[in-house]
C-alpha cells in the first residue's frame, strides 16, 4: 500500500512567537504545508518563508469559519489541522507516521497537554483533552459556536481511533496573557451565544462562576497543579461570570434601542 499524503492546515494571526515551533514539529509527516494566514502585522510571514509552506491570506471572519476554509485549499484528501501555539511531541510524530501507511479510519483522536506559564498542566480538566486533529476531509468539518470550534465527523463518518503522544499546546506565557485572552474570548463568545438566540438566566453570572472554579479546582484536581491550578481555576470562574455579564449588556442594550 502508497503512503498516504498529508496536508498540514494551521491558521495564523500575529504568531511570531510560536509558529517556528509548530512547523518544526511537523517537518517528518508534512508532504504540504498551509498557513492561511489574517493579516499579520508581526514576523509570521517572515518566519513561514524559511520552510516550505504554502502562505495564502483571508481576513479573520471566525475561528470555525478561518479553519474550514483553509482545509479548502489542502491538496490532499488527508488532513492534520493544528493551531499555531501547538506542536507535535516526538512520539505522536511517530504515531501519525504508521498511520500514513495504514489510514483505516476516518479520523483520529490525540491527546492535548498545555502548558501554562512553564507548568505542563496534567488537571483541572485540561488533560488530556482529547482532539480530532487528523482526518478525511470528505468526513467531516469544524462546527462549535466561537470561538470554541471543534471537528465533527458526518453521521456515518465515526469510525475513529486513537494515536499515541501528545499536542503540546502553549496556551499563555504569563497571567496577564491569560487575562487579555479573556477578554478577547468571551467578547466572541458573548455575541456568539446572543445571536444564536439562547437564552442565558439572571442567575448563571453569580452560580456559574462558583461552579466552575469547583469543577476545576477541585473536582478535576486542580490544586494538584500547584499555583497554576489555582491560577486557571479563579481566572477560568472570571471568564464565565464576564461571558454572562457581557451577554446581559448585550440584552439590555438590544431592549434599550427598541424603547
Amino acid at each position: 500500500m502508497d503512503v498516504l499524503k498529508l496536508s498540514v492546515v494551521i491558521i495564523t494571526h500575529n504568531e511570531e512567537k510560536n509558529i517556528e515551533r509548530c512547523l518544526r514539529s511537523v517537518q517528518a509527516v508534512a508532504d504540504e504545508i498551509i498557513v492561511l494566514d489574517s493579516f499579520s502585522t508581526d514576523g509570521t510571514q517572515d518566519i513561514c518563508a524559511k520552510f516550505n509552506v504554502r502562505f495564502l491570506q483571508h481576513a479573520f471572519d471566525g475561528h470555525i469559519q478561518q479553519k474550514n476554509r483553509a482545509i479548502t485549499h489542502a491538496t490532499f484528501q488527508h488532513v492534520l489541522s493544528l493551531d499555531a501555539d501547538e506542536a507535535l511531541d516526538v512520539t505522536l510524530v511517530q504515531s501519525i507516521l504508521k498511520v500514513k501507511n495504514n489510514f483505516e479510519k476516518d479520523g483520529y483522536y490525540m491527546n492535548r497537554l498545555t502548558n501554562y506559564c512553564g507548568h505542563w498542566v496534567k488537571h483541572c480538566g485540561w488533560y488530556p483533552d482529547k482532539k480530532l486533529r487528523l482526518w478525511d476531509k470528505s468526513k467531516g468539518e469544524w462546527t462549535g459556536l466561537n470561538p470554541h470550534d471543534k471537528y465533527e465527523l458526518f453521521a456515518g463518518d465515526n469510525n475513529t481511533g486513537h494515536l499515541g503522544g501528545d499536542i503540546l499546546h502553549y496556551s499563555y506565557y504569563s497571567v496577564q496573557d491569560h487575562y487579555k485572552q479573556v477578554e478577547y474570548f468571551t467578547d466572541i463568545a458573548s455575541k456568539a451565544f446572543v445571536n444564536s438566540g439562547k437564552k442565558a438566566a439572571y442567575y448563571k453570572i453569580y452560580l456559574n462562576p462558583i461552579a466552575k472554579f469547583i469543577s476545576h479546582y477541585i473536582i478535576n484536581l486542580g490544586f494538584l497543579d500547584g499555583k497554576a491550578g489555582f491560577l486557571i481555576s479563579k481566572i477560568s470562574a472570571y471568564a464565565t461570570y464576564l461571558k454572562y455579564k457581557k451577554i446581559i449588556q448585550i440584552n439590555q442594550t438590544a431592549l434599550a434601542n427598541k424603547a
